[in-house]
């Protein structure tokens, strides 16, 4: 069973049973951690989890959607556009938090009972199908000047051999329902869904497409002060809003094993101290220090999880909870709790719905351009 009730998720059971973990303020967790198996598919993991607890908060109903649905839909738009660029542009497993909405919007949502992509969840392994897609986009390259569209016909006949075709319509108490349909009773609008990030290499306040290898599809992210980026987070959660989270994690502060994302400057004393709640000081984060390691490279983008809720320390410092998908094999089940300060160093980007900004965020939004009134004869 992948569905979990908030109730056995209560603050003091998660520490409790634990026994190390700071106090729990807020857990919105709707659903069990899963695991993304050998993919690379943490975009859709993370995401899809984010619109489990999206459904749970909007209707009351825990929903297991499908995390290889999404997966399915974008394969192929990754591979006509690679092609279309002419072998100049990013193929691979990766994706974003956008790509998931996107997939909702042009094919809807099912459920993990309707489409689990071919293979037992929690098993998935992708290294053969990636290895094979790689091999089809640059045989059809080679084509360039007479690049038929049957070529992508077997690009679509592969991925229904490994993941299985998508379903049309699925039953969903006794009645059949597309996927758009069970997306609209569901209550989930792509269009409501906004991205974050926080760089000064473009202006604040405007939207621009993030330049990092996986941004496939050219996402637009709104850019905005690191302050407000934090503040950003910590109001969606204070409204009962989930946020989904694209970061670094390719530093020895990030540690799944021990459940904690803090600065690398402070991991490097982890043998000192047995819990969070004995954690040294960390360095304090400023815009600054943030572009300089996105623009030197030291930060990358590198995985997507699930922020669902907040805690705090012995020493009163606060920590994001995040969901996983590498299973649920460390101390807390999956979970990881990120330091502030690694939070604002690392962030790539975040998405939630756009209920859940602040005041001064959402009006930062560009409007859509309003029609002009049809003059009369």
């Amino acid at each position: 069973m992948r569905i979990l009730s908030l109730l056995l998720l209560a603050p003091f059971g998660f520490g409790v049973a634990l026994g190390q973990a700071p106090e729990i303020e807020i857990d919105l967790t709707a659903t069990e951690v899963l695991s993304q198996g050998q993919t690379g598919t943490c975009w859709s993991f993370s995401t899809t989890s984010f619109l489990e607890s999206e459904v749970f908060r909007i209707s009351g109903e825990l929903q297991d959607l499908s995390e290889m649905a999404a997966v399915r839909v974008i394969y192929p738009e990754k591979a006509e556009r690679f092609v279309r660029y002419q072998g100049k542009h990013q193929f691979g497993p990766g994706g974003l938090c956008h790509d998931v909405i996107h997939a909702a919007a042009v094919y809807g949502l099912v459920p993990q009972s309707a489409y689990q992509g071919g293979q037992e969840p929690g098993a998935y392994n992708h290294g053969e199908l990636d290895a094979m897609l790689e091999g089809m986009v640059q045989t059809i390259l080679k084509q360039s000047g007479s690049i038929s569209p049957a070529s992508f016909d077997a690009i679509e006949a592969t991925l229904d051999a490994y993941l299985g075709p998508l379903p049309q319509e699925f039953e969903v108490n006794d009645k059949t329902v597309t996927p758009i349909q069970w997306r609209d009773q569901l209550g989930i609008h792509p269009s409501e869904y906004v991205s974050l990030t926080s760089f000064t290499h473009h202006p604040f306040g405007q939207e621009f497409i993030l330049e990092v290898p996986d941004n496939h599809a050219h996402g637009a992210f709104l850019n905005v002060p690191l302050d407000e980026l934090e503040a950003t987070v910590n109001n969606a959660l204070d409204q009962g809003y989930t946020v989904a989270w694209d970061a670094d994690v390719s530093n020895k502060g990030f540690s799944f094993r021990n459940g904690w994302a803090i600065m690398p400057e402070t991991a490097k004393t982890s043998e000192e101290w047995k819990t969070l709640d004995a954690m040294p000081a960390e360095p304090t984060v400023d815009q600054a220090a943030r572009q300089r390691d996105f623009d030197s490279q030291s930060t990358t983008d590198d995985h997507l999880m699930h922020i669902v809720g907040r805690a705090k320390d012995a020493q009163g410092r606060s920590y994001f909870i995040i969901k996983n998908s590498w299973g649920d094999g460390n101390a807390f089940g999956g979970r990881q709790f990120v330091s502030m300060e690694y939070f604002r160093h690392y962030t790539v980007g975040v998405m939630l719905h756009s209920d859940g900004l602040p005041a001064s965020v959402a009006k930062m939004r560009p409007q859509p351009a309003k029609k002009s009134a049809k003059k009369g004869k």
